[in-house]
């Protein structure tokens, strides 16, 4: 520690101020001495040597930029130095190289990740003051907020700048021969003001066309206009949609938005009488701070004014409350965990590679210590051979780093791959930023992997230097703590890796209660107030596809549903029993879902009793529902409940009862669910279709049959459902990938530290194993020996790591499903595995050494 104080005092600026000022004052000091010799008196001499040295300030920056320039001069020097000596050990240095590169690349690729997703603001002004409002009802959770609703909480409020929603929807664009599908957003009138957002091209709603019955105008996004021949003269053009022309009026930029298929925006009418209801909601808000509003003020605030809402409409508003989220938060907030967890194992890894070249490092200033003793012979100080020896660390962690960019490059695109749903993925790129993060890790890496080496090669070859032997065997402790401390650090991500794999082990054997196999999924465009408003005629539309599907060549069943099996979706909702029920019971809680009367035989969902409700619903509301069995069994244990009738919205029957599917997922148990049996819950439901083969073959025949049916409706969003599960559990996924890819390095890693850190041990002592073999002892007595004394540190380092798996586990927690994150058989398989990659590394040093010839060996030393 010495030497490193002495080393960070030579660049300190205030010791070099120090030094400059002290030569300065010696020179005038000199000079005045030999004034006064002459017989000038001691005052004079002072000021004609002050006189004869010129202004101070002038000299001292005169002084300093011959010592800075010095300072570079012997800095390129090493590095010109370093480079020669690593380039006469190619196998050495590309080997290091290499394992830099990979633990940078992909420490930069994951913070390129983190520092796009969730470190930068969303690109909006003043991001900070974008908050998301909800909606919460005591029964259902989250819901949509109506609009008139949310024209209160705009007017009353005293916090907001402005609150706006907007929802979604699909229109057709019938403007050429083929009709296209297009995402819509229709926005209140300030939505863009919350936002911050001007067109790029054109104008904006105005306040009248937000007015029921005003001309109909669409703002583009800049993606569309683009694929259309960005055409300058857009604004102020039509398109034709639903019948109607529709006036564009402008172009907005690119910008993140919930729905990144949306490409059009279109108007809310404020006023419209479809829109005064409190009864249903359907928009989603976003609102603007004012400035210096904080989240637990406006929280406050909005509590207040649903209070005053709930007194002035007690029947729809007493049991709403409001919930305030950053909106940076809603938008990232699910990746933030997984990100995290990525970003802490890769950190492992790469601090797992800095240990690794540590030890090759020691090693090899050991073999060099003849080297730096004729150096420190010839006049060399410590600090310049300790600058040589970092020198050579900084050029193998430059070169490592310069490496590991396109390393980079390519780490982020198989996180993109992997993960595609991730959000602001968009936003991921290879940037000033990661450059200058990864120019960071190299400068840590390179003090992490040269300190200790630099600093013990120079104390030990000054010790030869002074000593003049060369066969002074020096200890080897230090490698072994650096090969515990990899086997510490490989055993927790090797167990964090372990129990993701045993999760997604235990996932692939679950039972889902439905058969996801061979159903393909998809949309058919439509929308509310289609048809005249008539919602009779939608319901005759959907149930005229589902006929029309079942007859499709290779289709067997076809449905509708509001969400999709194993897709981690829903909404509970509370239902009241008809019969009466005493207060003493529980609440009738359950998930609900709106299904088609087919979407029990498409999915392969058991009847357990009663029979299937038959009737498809219609406009006036659904009148027979199904429930599952642990409704039955929550609510009604040793009574039958086919028969009853549940009210939510409308009274319906249950005609029978289900088998339990884990609708929300294959990591969540069944809960109770209640299925209402209404083919067309919205204009555009999921339809599940069951082929006879491959889902995707039967795509084309669909689109036929369904076009045949209604020319101007398009097909979209098609895929099979296993896809559709398998992508919602796609982080989870990338999550398992990368940690078992970190992990088989790490493990790499240990097998090459022991190793190498053995093989350094035995040289060292070829001469006492040579003794030992000569005196008659068994040769392989000699490889247990030196296999143990390997083993012996692994077993700590084992240990040690299982230490911090443990410490750590709550961190995987929410992460794992059927295996416990302190599981004995897997943290015992793990510590298993790295005792047996550590012993068959160390076997090869041990039996090299062995089996050596001990005459040969004692004379040559």
């Amino acid at each position: 520690m010495t030497w490193l104080r002495r080393l960070w005092n030579a660049v300190r600026p205030r010791r070099l101020e120090r030094d400059i000022e002290r030569e300065l004052q010696f020179h005038v000091a000199e000079r005045a001495d030999e004034l006064r010799a002459e017989g000038v008196s001691a005052d004079e001499a002072v000021r004609h040597a002050r006189r004869q040295l010129g202004n101070f300030v002038v000299q001292r920056e005169r002084l300093r930029d011959v010592n800075v320039s010095a300072w570079v001069e012997g800095l390129l020097r090493n590095v010109r130095l370093a480079i020669r000596t690593l380039l006469r050990t190619p196998a050495f240095s590309i080997g290091v190289i290499v394992t830099l590169a990979l633990g940078i690349g992909a420490n930069g690729a994951v913070f390129s990740a983190i520092d796009a997703i969730l470190l930068r603001p969303l690109p909006f002004h003043d991001a900070d003051r974008l908050v998301r409002l909800f909606e919460i009802r005591t029964a259902s959770g989250n819901t949509n907020i109506a609009p008139v609703r949310l024209d209160d909480w705009n007017r009353l409020n005293s916090t907001f700048e402005a609150i706006s929603g907007y929802f979604t929807d699909d229109v057709v664009d019938t403007t050429s021969d083929l009709p296209q599908r297009i995402r819509r957003a229709v926005v209140t009138p300030s939505f863009f003001d919350v936002l911050r957002i001007a067109p790029a091209h054109g104008r904006r709603f105005t306040q009248g066309e937000h007015q029921f019955g005003a001309a109909p105008v669409i703002l583009l996004s800049e993606r569309l206009w683009r694929s259309r021949g960005a055409d300058p003269a857009a604004p102020g053009s039509t398109i034709r949609s639903a019948g109607l022309v529709v006036t564009i009026v402008g172009v907005m930029p690119m910008f993140p938005f919930a729905d990144p298929d949306v490409d059009v925006w279109a108007p809310m009418p404020v006023n419209a009488p479809f829109a005064q209801s409190r009864a249903g909601g359907w928009f989603t808000a976003i609102g603007r701070l004012e400035p210096g509003v904080t989240l637990e003020q406006a929280r406050e605030d909005l509590k207040s004014v649903q209070a005053r809402l709930a007194a002035q409409y007690p029947d729809t508003d007493r049991d709403v409350a409001v919930r305030i989220e950053p909106l940076k938060e809603t938008v990232v907030g699910g990746a933030r965990r997984s990100l995290w967890l990525v970003f802490g194992a890769v950190s492992v890894l790469l601090l797992i590679a800095c240990t690794n070249i540590a030890a090759l490092l020691l090693s090899r200033a050991t073999e060099r210590e003849r080297e730096v003793s004729v150096r420190f012979a010839l006049g060399a100080s410590r600090i310049a051979v300790c600058g040589q020896l970092l020198a050579e660390a900084g050029v193998l962690a430059l070169a490592g780093a310069a490496l590991g960019l396109p390393v980079a490059v390519a780490a982020a695109r198989a996180i993109e791959s992997l993960a595609p749903d991730l959000p602001r993925l968009d936003e991921v790129t290879i940037g000033a930023r990661s450059l200058l993060y990864t120019t960071a890790a190299a400068g840590i890496v390179a003090l992490l992997c040269g300190v200790a080496p630099a600093v013990r090669g120079a104390r030990r070859g000054k010790n030869l230097s002074r000593s003049g032997s060369a066969h002074i065997v020096p200890r080897h402790s230090l490698q072994w703590l650096l090969v515990g401390v990899q086997v510490a650090l490989s055993v927790t991500l090797a167990a964090a890796a372990a129990l993701l794999l045993r999760t997604s082990d235990a996932l692939s054997r679950v039972e889902p209660g439905f058969d996801a196999s061979r159903v393909l999924t998809f949309h058919v465009t439509g929308r509310f107030g289609e048809d005249g408003g008539e919602y009779g005629r939608v319901v005759q539309r959907i149930n005229g596809s589902l006929d029309a599907l079942v007859d499709v060549p290779g289709v067997s069943a076809a449905a509708t549903t509001t969400m999709l099996p194993g897709v981690p979706a829903g909404q509970q909702q509370e239902f009241r029993l008809l019969e009466g029920r005493a207060d003493s019971e529980p609440r009738l809680v359950a998930e609900s879902r709106v299904v088609s009367p087919s979407y029990f035989a498409t999915m392969g969902i058991p009847l357990l009793s009663g029979e299937l409700c038959a009737r498809p619903g219609d406009a006036q509301g659904v009148t027979e529902v199904m429930v599952n069995r642990s409704f039955a069994d929550r609510y009604f244990p040793g009574r039958s409940v086919v028969g009853l009738h549940l009210a939510a919205n409308t009274p319906d029957r249950i005609t029978g009862i289900v088998g339990d599917a884990r609708e929300l997922g294959p990591d969540r148990e069944p809960i109770p669910t209640v299925y209402s049996c209404f083919s067309a819950p919205n204009p555009v439901p999921w339809f599940l279709v069951r082929t006879t083969g491959d889902p995707l073959a039967a795509a084309a025949a669909i689109r036929v049959r369904l076009k045949q049916l209604e020319p101007f409706r398009p097909v979209y969003d098609i895929a099979p459902l296993e896809r559709r599960i398998a992508d919602a559990y796609a982080q989870g996924y990338m999550r398992t990938v990368l940690l078992t890819l970190f992990a088989v390095t790490a493990l790499a890693l240990v097998s090459a530290g022991v190793y190498g850190t053995l093989s350094y041990a035995v040289s060292l002592r070829r001469r006492e194993v040579a003794l030992h073999l000569a005196l008659g002892a068994l040769r392989h007595a000699v490889v247990q020996r030196l296999i143990g004394d390997a083993l012996r540190v692994v077993g700590v380092g084992c240990a040690c790591g299982l230490l911090l798996a443990l410490l750590f586990a709550r961190s995987l927690s929410a992460m794992l499903y059927g295996v416990s994150p302190s599981d004995p058989a897997t943290l015992t398989g793990v510590i298993a595995l790295v005792v047996v990659i550590a012993a068959t590394a160390a076997l090869i040093p041990a039996a090299r050494a062995a089996f050596v010839q001990p005459m040969r060996v004692l004379r040559e030393d």
